[in-house]
């Protein structure tokens, strides 16, 4: 079954780019049991370069995203966060290139 986020009301999706000045495993076990605690956190990756993580995170508006960011950041110590609002989805798929 697939199911349609607008249609259940969560009609913002955000790209959360995370950079953290923390890399002791204490810190990344708090991070990662956080991230995992929150149902709006649908896809999490740990990245190679200048940003440490990547988070979709689908909410119902701006103001739920806020409700998110400051309980992530109440919870961890994060360096930098930066939200990119996604203005239209073009492609989505679970289907592997087999």
């Amino acid at each position: 079954v697939v199911l349609d986020p607008e249609k259940l009301g969560l009609e913002a999706c955000f790209f959360v780019l995370i950079r953290t000045s923390e890399h002791e495993a204490g810190w990344q076990r708090k991070f990662l049991a956080a991230l995992r605690a929150r149902p709006e956190v649908l896809e999490a990756h740990r990245l190679a370069g200048e940003i440490d993580y990547i988070l979709k995170v689908r909410v119902a508006n701006a103001r739920a995203y806020d409700a998110f960011y400051q309980a992530l950041i109440s919870d961890v110590r994060i360096f930098n966060v930066t939200a990119l609002l996604s203005m239209e989805e073009i492609k989505n798929t679970h289907a592997l290139p087999l």
